[in-house]
C-alpha cells in the first residue's frame, strides 16, 4: 500500500530525514487531535438535515439488503453481557488502541512511522470534511418508531458516559452527535489493523490486527452509533488517505529540503594551516580533479628547455635510418658511421 513508504527518495534530489523526536511528535499529534475535535464540534449541521440524511442511508441499506443494524442492536439491547462490553469498547478503544499502535510503530518500526502518522492524519482530515458536508443522525437518535435503542443510554449506569454521547457525563454537549458519516471508529480501527497485520512479528499480533476492525464494525452497529454504510465510508476514507500518503510525503520532503538549503547552516570556512600558508605551489593543495580543471595539462619537456646544436646527439641516442639513407638525427650518411 502507498502508506508503507517511509520517505520518498530520489537519488541526487532528496536526503534522508532525521529520526522523529517523541516530544515533537506528541505535541504535533495533540495539536492535530485538538483541531480535529474542535472542527468536529463546530461542524454541526441542521438537525432536520442530519435526520434526513440518516433516514436516506437507512432506506438505501434496506433496498440493498444491508440492514444489519437492527438485528445487532436488538441482540445488544436484550443481552447485557454483550451490550455493556460493547459500550465500553465504543467509548474507550477508539482513544486507547489508536495511540498505542502509533507508539508501537514509532518504537518498533521507526522507518514506517512517518508514513503511518501521515496516513492517519490525512484520513482524519478527510473524515472531518465528511462530517461538515454530510451531517448524519446516527441510528440511536432517530425516532423510536424506527426500531433502534440507544445502548449507551440504556447501560449508562455501568460506565462513565451519560445518555447524550460516549463522552463523560456532563460533557455530551461538547461533542457533535451528528458526525456519523463516515465512521472514524471503523476507519481508525482499520488503520490499526493494517499496521498490526503488516508489521506484527507473531501470528497473534497479526490476527488481532485482522479481527480488530471487524469487532469495531459490529460494535458501532450493535450500539446504534453508526449505519453499515458509515463503516463502509470510514474504510473508503482510510483508503483515500493511504493513496494520498506518498504524494504528501514527497511534498513534505521537498519543502524540508528547500527549507534546509535556504535557511540551514552554511559550512564553515576551512581553517588555514601553517603548512598551507607557506610559500609553496598553490596547485599542490588542489585535488587532481580540481587542478585538471583549472590549468591545462602540459607534456614534460625532455630537454628541460635546452636545445642541441645541429649534428649533436645525446649520448647513447638511437638513430633511425630513413629511406634516403640518412639518419633522422643529422645529415651524416649511415655508412659513414
Amino acid at each position: 500500500m502507498p502508506y508503507s513508504a517511509s520517505a520518498p527518495q530520489s537519488p541526487g534530489t532528496t536526503r534522508p530525514g532525521p529520526r522523529p523526536r517523541w516530544w515533537t511528535e506528541l505535541t504535533m499529534l495533540v495539536l492535530v487531535y485538538t483541531a480535529y475535535s474542535l472542527g468536529r464540534l463546530l461542524a454541526r449541521g441542521d438537525v432536520s438535515t442530519a435526520v434526513d440524511h440518516g433516514l436516506a442511508i437507512l432506506r438505501v441499506e434496506k433496498a440493498l439488503l444491508l440492514n444489519a443494524e437492527h438485528p445487532l442492536n436488538r441482540l445488544f439491547t436484550s443481552t447485557p453481557a454483550l451490550g455493556i462490553p460493547a459500550d465500553f469498547a465504543y467509548a474507550s478503544l477508539h482513544y486507547l488502541v489508536t495511540p498505542a499502535v502509533l507508539v508501537w510503530v514509532f518504537r518498533r518500526r521507526p522507518a514506517r512511522y512517518r508514513a503511518a502518522r501521515t496516513w492517519l492524519m490525512l484520513s482524519t482530515v478527510l473524515g472531518l470534511a465528511g462530517f461538515t458536508l454530510l451531517p448524519t443522525c446516527p441510528p440511536r437518535l432517530l425516532a423510536a418508531g424506527h426500531g433502534f435503542v440507544d445502548t449507551m443510554a440504556q447501560y449508562s449506569a455501568y460506565g462513565w458516559w451519560g445518555d447524550e454521547a460516549s463522552a463523560p457525563r456532563g460533557l455530551g454537549g461538547m461533542t457533535n452527535q451528528y458526525a456519523a458519516m463516515p465512521s472514524l471508529h471503523v476507519g481508525w480501527a482499520l488503520w490499526c489493523g493494517v499496521l498490526l497485520w503488516r508489521h506484527g512479528r507473531t501470528p497473534l499480533v497479526r490476527w488481532v490486527g485482522a479481527g480488530y476492525p471487524l469487532l469495531i464494525t459490529v460494535v458501532v452497529m450493535g450500539t446504534a452509533n453508526h449505519y453499515f454504510l458509515d463503516a463502509v465510508a470510514g474504510a473508503a476514507v482510510m483508503g483515500l488517505g493511504a493513496l494520498l500518503t506518498r504524494p504528501a510525503l514527497r511534498a513534505a520532503e521537498r519543502i524540508r529540503v528547500a527549507a534546509t538549503d535556504r535557511f540551514g547552516r552554511s559550512p564553515a570556512p576551512a581553517a588555514v594551516s601553517p603548512a598551507a600558508a607557506s610559500p609553496v605551489d598553490p596547485s599542490a593543495a588542489l585535488s587532481p580533479r580540481t587542478s585538471s580543471r583549472t590549468s591545462p595539462r602540459k607534456d614534460p619537456i625532455v630537454s628541460g628547455g635546452c636545445e642541441t646544436s645541429a649534428g649533436e646527439r645525446f649520448p647513447g641516442q638511437r638513430t633511425r635510418t630513413s629511406t634516403s639513407g640518412t639518419t633522422s638525427a643529422d645529415d651524416t650518411p649511415a655508412t659513414a658511421r
